[in-house]
């Protein structure tokens, strides 16, 4: 890849880095971790990531893409549409053309611009696979969109560790810290940058859990998140209200010691993806 003096992510709640946190309860998320790795090998690296948790399309469009247009980076992850089909009613056809339209826009600005298919939920909770034709049917029409704008694509479907429950969190909306890492890794080669790991690798053996364990979970996954999510959006809350960008200007990366901490704006550790 060429070499990269500015990225700047924008999209939701998965670009943001939910459920991927640091010990002072910030969220951290491949992003930052993609970051950190390009910091490394790119001297003088500058980031911004602008995603908010609970956005659609077209509040990304409308709120964040007008920043990223205005710092002008070198690099730019654009991933959005998820909280989209996530809905109860979705036209994957209008969404993918407002899809295109917005990258379109995004690669005009003559960034390199990387977009994300949606994860397979083939082996979800039941109620998560029910849209797996939906995330599919977008996914082909967001791959021709990319191909019509030049734009790099990550495949997060083809990615089979992820299938496995331990790396999304309790509410198996948002990758865990391990999720997130293998995402940066596999954004990483992507990329075409050096990676001392592989995203393929798979996680140790399981424990098997006992049916009626299994089905207390997801009891408790109904009650604590569904349940709750349903009544917000019943009353016309959304998940991101609220909120502001964690990084919403381009800054320099502070890199220290390969083995200390990691956290952005602060001090990062080298090849810690």
């Amino acid at each position: 890849m060429r070499d990269v003096k500015s990225f700047v992510a924008i999209g939701d709640s998965f670009t943001e880095g939910l459920d991927d946190w640091r010990p002072d309860g910030t969220p951290r998320g491949w992003a930052d971790r993609v970051a950190e790795q390009l910091g490394a090998g790119h001297p003088g690296l500058r980031y911004a990531n602008l995603a908010v948790r609970g956005k659609l399309l077209d509040q990304i469009v409308e709120e964040q893409l007008p920043v990223a247009e205005r710092l002008h980076p070198d690099l730019i992850a654009f991933c959005a549409g998820g909280n989209d089909i996530l809905r109860l009613a979705c036209d994957t056809d209008d969404l993918a053309r407002r899809f295109d339209a917005a990258l379109e826009r995004i690669t005009a600005s003559g960034a390199h611009v990387l977009v994300f298919t949606g994860f397979d939920l083939g082996r979800m909770h039941p109620i998560l696979r029910r849209l797996r034709g939906r995330v599919a049917c977008f996914n082909e029409l967001m791959r021709a969109s990319a191909e019509r704008h030049g734009t790099t694509v990550v495949d997060l479907w083809g990615m089979t560790p992820l299938a496995d429950p331990r790396t999304w969190g309790r509410d198996r909306l948002h990758l865990t810290a391990e999720g997130h890492r293998r995402v940066a890794l596999r954004v990483l080669e992507t990329l075409g940058e050096p990676v001392h790991d592989d995203w393929r690798t798979p996680l140790p053996d399981a424990q098997r859990v006992p049916w009626r364990d299994r089905q207390l979970e997801d009891l408790a996954w109904v009650r604590d998140y569904v349940l709750p999510f349903l009544h917000k959006r019943l009353r016309g809350r959304r998940p991101g209200d609220g909120y502001l960008p964690k990084r919403p200007e381009l800054l320099p990366l502070e890199l220290e010691s390969p083995f200390g901490g990691s956290t952005i704006g602060h001090t990062v550790s080298h090849g810690s993806v």
